[in-house]
C-alpha cells in the first residue's frame, strides 16, 4: 500500500519543528515499528494506537506496519503523536481521505478505548503551526480553550477516534469556547498590609519591584522575610500580551492546564532540597523547564538560601545575567527563557539568633562564617539590593489600618515603570535592571557625587558590576520620586541599598 501522511510538531524546549508522520503497510508477518528517534513514550504509541483502533472497531493491519517520523535525525518525545499516527493509519484504511490530512496538524494522546486525552506543550506547538502557515488544527476537546489562545487558526476538538474520522470526513467536531480573560491573581490576594512593621524593608521591596531588581533579605527568623517575598508579585504590573503568551507557553510545556493567558507575573519558590535540574531544567534526552523558567517574567524566591546545595546556587550565575537557560544534551541543546526577578532570604547563622538582641546564639564564629559562605560572592554580586531586617519591638501594638496596602504600592510601581518605558524605549529596554552598563554610564545623565562610586571601587567595596547596579537603583529611586534624573541623595540611598547598610 502507498504510505499516508499526517502532520504533528516536535518540541525542543519552546521551539517547535514540523514533523511529517508517515504510515506504510507492507506484506509479511505482523509487526509494527516506529522509526525517527522516538523516546520511550513515543515508542509505546504503536501499542496505544493499535489497541485504540481495535477498540473502536476500525482494526489494525495484520501485516508489517512502519511508522516514520520525519525529519528522522531529530529526537522526538511525548505522547502527542498518537492521534496523527491513527489519522494516517485511517487514511491507509480509507476511513478518511488523504487530502483531508494534507493541510491539517493533529495533536492528542490516545487511551486504549479510543478516547483522546490532553497533551503537554499544546500552546508552543500551536505557535509553531501558526509560523508554518497551517490553518487547520485538531486537538483534544479538553484543550480547546488553550488552543483558542493562538489567533488565526481554525481549531476543532475531538473526544475519541470516531469523532476524529468524522471530522476528517467533513463533520463539525468541537469548536473553541470563549477565552477566559484572567487565569491567576499573581499574589493579589496577599496584601503588604498584612506585614507588621519593617517599613524600610517594604520600601526596599517597592524599589525592587519598580526597577525589577534582585533582592537579598537577611535577618533572624520570623521577622517577615518570606511574607515580603510572597507579596512581591502582587505589586508588579501585569504582563504585556507577548510576555503573557510566552509565560503561558512555558506552563503548557510542563503540563499545566492553560485555559487563558497568564497575565500576572508568576511566582516560584522551590524547596531548598531542589537539585540543579529542578532549578535550571534538565532531562536525559530533551530537557524540560526548571523553576527559573517557571518564574520567567516573574519572581523566583529561594527561602533559606544557604540551605540550597552550593552547586545549585552557582548554576544561577549565567541565567541571572543572560535571562535564559541553555541546557546541552547529547541529543539536542535546549534554550528556555529565564528572565526572572530573584529574591533570596537567609538567617544570620544556623540557629538564626545571631542578630536578635537578648537571644543566646549557640553558633561558633566558624560555623557562622561557613553558613554565610554557602552563598558565594559571585552570586551575591549579581544581586542588586541587600536588605537587613531587624526583630520587631512592638508587634502587638501595631495597628492594621496604619499599614500600606499592596494596591497603593502597585500604583506607584506602575507609574515608575511607565517612566522607565518612556525613557528607555529608544534603547529597546523596559526596566532599569535590564539597561546595559555602557548605556547607563554613557547615554543617560549621571547623578552628582559619582566620585563616591569610584572611591568604593578603589577601596574594593564595589565591583564594576556593582557600579552599574548602583546606578540602576538610583534611577529607580528617581523614577519613584518622579525626578527627571538621580540626585546625589538618590545615589547615597542606592549605595546603602547595594551594600545592605541601614538607612
Amino acid at each position: 500500500m502507498n504510505p499516508a501522511q499526517a502532520w504533528s510538531v516536535a518540541l525542543i524546549g519552546l521551539q517547535g519543528v514540523l514533523v511529517e508522520v508517515e504510515v506504510h503497510v507492507g506484506s509479511g508477518l505482523p509487526k509494527t515499528v516506529i522509526v525517527g528517534l522516538p523516546d520511550s513514550a513515543l515508542m509505546e504509541a504503536k501499542d496505544r494506537c493499535r489497541a485504540a483502533m481495535s477498540s473502536c472497531r476500525f482494526g489494525w493491519p495484520s501485516d508489517p506496519v512502519t511508522i516514520n517520523l520525519s525529519p528522522a535525525a531529530l529526537p522526538k518525545a511525548g505522547s502527542h503523536y498518537d492521534l496523527s499516527i491513527a489519522a494516517a493509519m485511517g487514511a491507509v484504511k480509507k476511513l478518511c481521505s488523504r487530502e483531508a490530512l494534507a493541510d491539517c496538524v493533529i495533536f492528542g494522546e490516545l487511551s486504549l478505548d479510543g478516547r483522546v486525552r490532553p497533551i503537554r506543550g499544546l500552546l508552543p506547538a500551536l505557535l509553531c503551526v501558526q509560523q508554518h502557515g497551517f490553518a487547520k488544527v485538531i486537538v483534544p476537546t479538553a484543550q480547546l480553550r488553550e488552543a483558542a489562545l493562538v489567533k488565526g487558526l481554525s481549531v476543532t476538538g475531538v473526544t475519541d477516534l470516531s469523532e476524529l474520522f468524522d471530522v476528517l470526513r467533513g463533520g463539525a467536531g468541537g469548536t473553541p469556547p470563549a477565552v477566559i480573560e484572567t487565569q491567576t491573581d499573581g499574589g493579589r490576594t496577599l496584601d503588604l498590609a498584612d506585614v507588621v512593621g519593617q517599613v524600610e524593608a517594604k520600601w526596599a521591596l517597592e524599589v525592587a519591584a519598580a526597577g525589577r531588581h534582585h533582592l537579598f533579605l537577611h535577618g533572624p527568623p520570623g521577622v517577615g522575610k518570606t511574607l515580603l517575598a510572597e507579596r512581591l508579585p502582587g505589586v508588579l504590573p501585569d504582563l504585556t500580551e507577548s510576555e503573557a503568551l510566552e509565560v503561558s507557553a512555558i506552563h503548557s510545556l510542563v503540563g499545566k492546564q492553560v485555559d487563558s493567558l497568564i497575565t500576572r507575573p508568576p511566582y516560584a519558590n522551590p524547596h531548598h532540597s531542589a537539585t540543579i535540574p529542578a532549578l535550571v531544567g534538565g532531562g536525559s534526552r530533551i530537557a524540560t523547564p526548571g523553576a527559573i523558567s517557571m518564574a520567567h517574567r516573574g519572581v523566583l524566591f529561594l527561602d533559606e538560601a544557604p540551605e540550597f546545595a552550593p552547586k545549585a546556587l552557582e548554576a544561577l550565575r549565567v541565567p541571572l545575567e543572560s535571562g535564559r537557560a541553555v541546557i546541552a544534551r547529547a541529543a539536542a541543546t535546549t534554550v528556555f527563557p529565564a528572565s526572572f526577578q530573584l529574591v533570596l532570604a537567609a538567617n544570620p547563622c544556623p540557629c538564626g539568633l545571631a542578630a536578635t538582641p537578648g537571644a543566646a546564639c549557640s553558633c561558633t564564629s566558624q560555623s557562622v562564617r561557613r553558613y554565610a559562605e554557602r552563598i558565594s560572592g559571585p552570586i551575591l554580586d549579581r544581586v542588586d539590593m541587600h536588605q537587613q531586617l531587624r526583630p520587631l519591638k512592638a508587634f502587638m501594638r501595631e495597628k492594621a489600618n496604619t499599614q500600606e496596602s499592596s494596591v497603593a504600592v502597585a500604583e506607584r510601581v506602575l507609574q515608575a515603570r511607565n517612566r522607565q518605558v518612556d525613557r528607555l524605549r529608544e534603547f529597546g529596554f523596559r526596566t532599569n535592571a535590564e539597561v546595559a552598563g555602557a548605556l547607563i554610564r554613557k547615554k543617560l545623565p549621571l547623578p552628582e557625587g559619582i566620585e563616591k562610586l569610584e572611591n568604593a571601587v578603589r577601596m574594593g567595596r564595589l565591583s564594576a558590576r556593582g557600579v552599574d547596579k548602583t546606578l540602576r537603583i538610583s534611577w529607580t529611586i528617581a523614577d519613584l520620586a518622579q525626578a527627571p534624573k538621580p540626585t546625589a541623595e538618590h545615589l547615597d540611598i542606592a549605595l546603602a541599598m547595594r551594600s545592605g547598610q541601614e538607612r
